[in-house]
């Protein structure tokens, strides 16, 4: 068989790891694919591993802006996967409008299937792109003859929206880059941080109107005000949530004391991020799959994270929990951990043990097997 991917819409983030990764750690010729096909645009070819059986198309009309690339997408994918051969269409970016058949797609964003998410974008012009595609990626699962999900919650949340589909599904999460994994460290006592010496509290993270870091923030604040020696590094690209951030940060530390924001750093160096943290934070409230609350767990670390979405279905009873729009509720939470060596010993070493089942062989491994169900179903049919 042949694998057509159309990789069409996958352009930075999560979608660019995901798909990396998954042809880095993929063995097709176990499922009965002699080729794979990929189209995309040259940055993407340029991050993609060569392999024997792997064809990389770039595609110059997918370096330019969005009008090109639905376009291309539109009416030029059909025509080249049939000329390919191909026997089945992967589309990992959610919306597909080429008509090919079978056709197996992925959902990766779960903002345009929370109502109550949506509506923190107010009226923007990112909401409207929510909205579409809320409407495309919905079409797209309904016509698709397979669709894959990362989480149980993330499966739930878009069939509330969708209703049933007609093809299969299957949950298969993301895996984890081996560089994050690190045995947990050694924990120190209440009374062995200082003021010199603080406990540092690592928040990885875009800064949007869903991840709430000024909530983070502020319980921080709190904790210093109890006398306890405590410092909170945030790292992420700034966005929507960046001016209420700056904003609280200006408020409860203008001296930029205890909340230092390092931006945005390279995936390839966020390693190094979480080996100089003590504890992890993760307060979003929208996530398909937390792939950095993975990221921490997999590095050693103690978790303090947000109890909305699917959170609680990835972490499990390794973490401590708060609600990620009450600054008490987070502060009471990273209190409880703090000052208990012994939990913050047990919390990392079970979500450390946890981590160790989200691996990207294991999903390339799902992944493929999945792909050639779905080719062979429809194979049998002709």
């Amino acid at each position: 068989m042949i694998l057509g991917i159309n990789a069409y819409n996958i352009r930075s983030g999560g979608g660019v790891t995901h798909l990396v990764e998954l042809l880095r750690e993929a063995d097709p010729v176990l499922f009965g694919f002699k080729k794979v096909i990929v189209w995309g645009s040259t940055s993407l070819y340029k991050k993609i591993d060569d392999r024997i059986w792997l064809q990389k198309e770039r595609v110059a009309l997918l370096n330019r802006g969005l009008l090109f690339r639905l376009l291309w997408h539109r009416l030029k994918v059909r025509k080249l996967a049939e000329q390919a051969g191909c026997d089945i269409l992967f589309v990992p970016g959610g919306s597909d409008a080429s008509g090919f058949k079978p056709m197996v797609t992925m959902s990766q964003n779960l903002l345009p299937f929370e109502w109550s998410e949506m509506k923190r974008f107010g009226w923007s012009f990112m909401t409207i792109k929510l909205w579409l595609l809320r409407w495309t990626q919905g079409r797209s699962f309904r016509k698709a003859d397979g669709v894959i999900f990362l989480t149980e919650y993330a499966k739930k949340a878009v069939l509330k929206v969708t209703g049933r589909l007609s093809g299969n599904s299957v949950i298969i999460p993301h895996g984890i880059n081996s560089r994050f994994i690190h045995e947990p460290r050694f924990q120190c006592d209440l009374s062995e941080y200082t003021v010199d010496s603080p406990c540092r509290l690592l928040y990885v993270s875009i800064v949007d109107v869903y991840k709430h870091q000024w909530y983070v923030a502020e319980a921080v604040s709190l904790l210093k005000s109890k006398g306890i020696p405590v410092v909170l590094e945030l790292v992420g690209p700034s966005a929507r949530g960046f001016d209420r951030l700056q904003d609280t940060m200006e408020r409860v530390d203008p001296a930029g004391e205890f909340i230092k924001y390092r931006g945005e750093i390279p995936y390839e160096k966020l390693e190094e991020c979480y080996m100089a943290a003590d504890i992890g934070v993760f307060a979003s409230s929208c996530e398909n799959l937390p792939n950095i609350l993975l990221e921490g767990m997999a590095a050693g670390l103690p978790m303090a994270c947000s109890s909305r979405g699917p959170m609680p279905e990835v972490l499990g009873d390794s973490g401590v929990y708060f609600n990620p729009e009450d600054s008490t509720s987070i502060a009471e939470s990273l209190h409880n951990m703090i000052a208990s060596k012994e939990l913050r010993q047990e919390m990392a070493q079970r979500a450390f043990e946890k981590a160790q089942a989200y691996s990207w062989r294991r999903c390339a491994h799902e992944t493929f097997g999945f792909l050639a169900e779905v080719a062979q179903k429809q194979i049998g049919k002709k």
